[in-house]
């Protein structure tokens, strides 16, 4: 059959996504276009921002059928992404993520100071207000569950969970979840210097004791032991934080503990974050509850700010005015980002501050406490 040039023309724009094209995947594309802007203009989170945000622009061009799955017996393959996000499905790239954290992560200020735990834990307060209100508002369980989780400021194990517990909320949490991260400079200092005297912020703590190797090499294996005993449900991210640990720490395995926190985290948090980021398709993803999770997610973060900061002040009271409760907001586990806003807030009421170190056991210690209530809501709900 021959078509004539107008004809020719006529097939082709009806065989293009451009025909396919709705308003809805319009604003789509725009949202992905404001995320490329944050990560690459104003840097934030862009490892794993700008990745999402280009997955999201994928999946909403149309007919270009990435996410679409293989089916049975169809003889049809799925589209690439499609593959590429049984990673997160299985909940395999978040653990591999914590492997290559636990690698960069030095826990030798919350072993000095082991009622650091105590702050990462009440920073975790955020998650269960998020979920009380949630379910308030209708979610169900699960749901709320997954919400409450982006309280705990790790993007990893928000993903792992809802994976697990909610799949269809996947974008707006994960979104959600990077972004508040990215905007931890912004969030917290307000509520720091609301919950505190100046007093309490110029607060100087005394240098940490040295750790040994030996502690630093039993912390892993003994944290892996309890904490899987005690919440089996947690094993693969627990597991694989404190494995990427123990490379580091052995001092025997350089080439892995490199490759762990370099090359594997890379490669992992490319396929992680483009398929995320493309399970943002505009039928899913325009809908009013995803305006609810992401007002819920900053209810929830702004909480975590609040519990962490609340124990440190009990702690400045206990202590006699010896710990500096702004540590405190570092209980969120977004390592370093958090301590180092605790950094910034104690030497603006004291030049002379240096709270670093000191905050970075309340965060790493948040790093363990949103792992374990994903495994406590895990046991509770996964079924």
């Amino acid at each position: 059959m021959q078509y004539s040039f107008i004809e020719t023309l006529e097939k082709i724009w009806e065989m293009s996504g451009f025909a396919s094209l709705t308003w809805q995947h319009l604003v789509m594309i725009a949202i992905s276009g404001v995320l490329i802007y944050l990560a690459i203009v104003k840097g934030f989170e862009p490892l794993l921002l700008l990745p999402i945000a280009f997955g999201m622009l994928l999946a909403n061009l149309p007919l270009a059928d990435l996410m679409v799955e293989e089916v049975a017996g169809s003889g049809q393959p799925g589209g690439l992404l499609s593959y590429l996000y049984l990673g997160v499905k299985k909940g395999i790239y978040p653990s591999l993520i914590f492997m290559g954290i636990g690698a960069m992560t030095d826990f030798g200020p919350l072993i000095a100071r082991p009622s650091s735990l105590f702050l990462g834990a009440a920073a975790q307060f955020g998650i269960y207000v998020a979920f009380v209100i949630a379910i308030a508002l209708g979610f169900t369980p699960l749901e709320a569950a997954s919400i409450g989780i982006i309280g705990g400021a790790d993007g990893p194990t928000a993903i792992y969970l809802t994976s697990k517990l909610a799949d269809h909320l996947l974008p707006a949490i994960a979104i959600a979840a990077y972004s508040y991260m990215a905007l931890i400079p912004m969030i917290q200092p307000p509520i720091m210097r609301l919950l505190t005297t100046k007093k309490e912020r110029e607060t100087k703590m005394e240098q940490l004791r040295e750790v040994s190797k030996l502690e630093k090499i039993l912390f892993p294996v003994v944290v892996t032991v309890l904490c899987v005993l005690l919440l089996p449900s947690v094993a693969p991210l627990i597991g694989m934080l404190m494995l990427g640990n123990l490379f580091r720490e052995s001092g025997v395995v350089e080439r892995l503990s490199d490759t762990a926190q370099n090359a594997l985290i890379n490669i992992v948090t490319i396929f992680l974050g483009v398929t995320v980021g493309a399970t943002a398709r505009a039928e899913t993803f325009l809908r009013l509850e995803t305006i609810m999770i992401i007002g819920l997610g900053l209810m929830a973060f702004s909480f975590a700010t609040v519990g962490g900061l609340l124990f440190g002040k009990l702690m400045y009271w206990i202590s006699g005015g010896k710990i500096n409760p702004l540590i405190g907001s570092a209980g969120v586990s977004a390592v370093p980002m958090a301590a180092r806003v605790s950094q910034v807030e104690g030497q603006k009421a004291n030049p002379a501050n240096f709270l670093l170190m000191h905050a970075m056991g309340p965060n790493v210690a948040g790093v363990i406490g949103s792992a374990v209530a994903a495994g406590v809501f895990l046991a509770l709900f996964g079924g």
